[in-house]
């Protein structure tokens, strides 16, 4: 490995004092009688969660969790990357690089861990921390710089001449870039979703099909969107509450994972609780919610200056589709990628690697290894 050192999570504990003294000091705002979720996060539930945040969940067990597997810190272009980097055990390993999206993080992978290093079918895994997120720089980029990044990070820092790469979310739009633009070296890609129509699309081009799919999308971005306008509009407004609020951060993620799941649903779709709040710890100890949010900003300057879009790639595109995702047909996904393998799965949504991990997994395995 060439500019690689190791790294450990280590957080001081007066940063871990402030957080509860301010968890401790929360000033609630009330909520209107009976609104429950209909109105955003529940206060009522939030005030559950800050109390277990407070009570119960132990920062130190989880930070020994997030030790539990080899990290590092690469430069990459004079950018600091940091990633997990875990080798599978088989004797030809495939090289796959695993892209987070937002609100989550690199923890969005750490329970499919196990599952994809063990057996021949093993894969050496490199789970990033894009930049602005997390561990790494405070680099808030375009997802189609990260790609860049990440095609160095994998043939450059670690020595693969091909590897195969897979992204949900803002990991989605990264993976595509990586496919469009390194054909030579990326020899497949994995998506949960493979971005949404914007009313760019020439209705004349869609089948009924992908007509349907845009006017669920339509309505889901005027009653749920608005986290995504706030965040490439304003997001520096936004930046202050939620870098000073430990609670305001927990329900600003909050509100988004509601929109993808019932409200019984929202901790095991991240994992259970304690997954839940490691996520968002990852935001609070590192102070990175802020430069996360500034990347939609820089992919709205990005489309608005007129820069020329990706073509489609010609890679080999898996595409599995969870029934709490939105549902798009598969002419859709073979407007951008080389769909190879399409499939509806039975159980899952969003952040399908920590609901449903074995199905994921699955999922990565079964496709990437019917490939070469």
């Amino acid at each position: 490995m060439k500019h690689v050192t190791e790294f450990k999570v280590a957080i001081p504990q007066p940063v871990v004092d402030d957080l509860k003294s301010r968890l401790k000091n929360t000033r609630w705002p009330g909520e209107a009688e009976g609104s429950g979720w209909n109105f955003g996060t529940s206060e009522s539930y939030l005030r559950g969660l800050v109390n277990y945040w407070l009570t119960q969940y132990d920062w130190r067990e989880q930070e020994a969790q997030l030790n539990k597997y080899p990290q590092y810190i690469a430069d990459v272009h004079g950018v600091k990357v940091h990633f997990q980097y875990i080798k599978g055990t088989g004797k030809n390993a495939k090289p796959l690089i695993l892209t987070h999206g937002w609100p989550d993080s690199y923890h969005r992978f750490h329970k499919i861990i196990p599952l994809l290093t063990q057996g021949e079918q093993s894969f050496d895994l490199v789970i990033p921390s894009i930049p602005g997120f997390g561990f790494s720089d405070k680099t808030p980029m375009t997802s189609e710089a990260v790609a860049d990044l990440w095609k160095a990070l994998m043939t450059e820092n670690l020595g693969y001449d091909k590897f195969y790469a897979a992204g949900g979310d803002i990991g989605m739009g990264v993976t595509k870039a990586l496919a469009s633009k390194y054909a030579g070296v990326v020899a497949g890609v994995h998506f949960t979703d493979v971005g949404y129509p914007m009313g760019q699309e020439d209705p004349a081009t869609m089948t009924e099909a992908e007509k349907q799919f845009a006017q669920f999308v339509q309505q889901w971005w005027y009653s749920e969107g608005a986290y995504a306008m706030v965040h490439a509009t304003k997001p520096q407004s936004i930046a202050y509450g939620l870098n000073d609020s430990p609670a305001g951060l927990a329900a600003w993620v909050l509100s988004f994972a509601n929109a993808g799941a019932t409200p019984e649903l929202i901790e095991p779709a991240f994992g259970g609780r304690d997954a839940l709040l490691t996520n968002i710890m990852i935001y609070w100890v590192t102070q990175t919610v802020a430069t996360s949010v500034r990347m939609y900003k820089a992919e709205a300057i990005a489309q608005w200056s007129g820069g020329q879009p990706l073509q489609k790639s010609t890679v080999p595109a898996g595409v599995s589709v969870f029934p709490r995702e939105a549902q798009f047909p598969k002419e859709w996904a073979e407007r951008f990628v080389n769909v190879t393998s399409f499939r509806k799965m039975k159980e899952g949504g969003h952040f399908a690697a920590l609901e449903v991990p074995d199905a994921f997994a699955g999922e990565l395995r079964t496709f990437f290894y019917s490939i070469q």
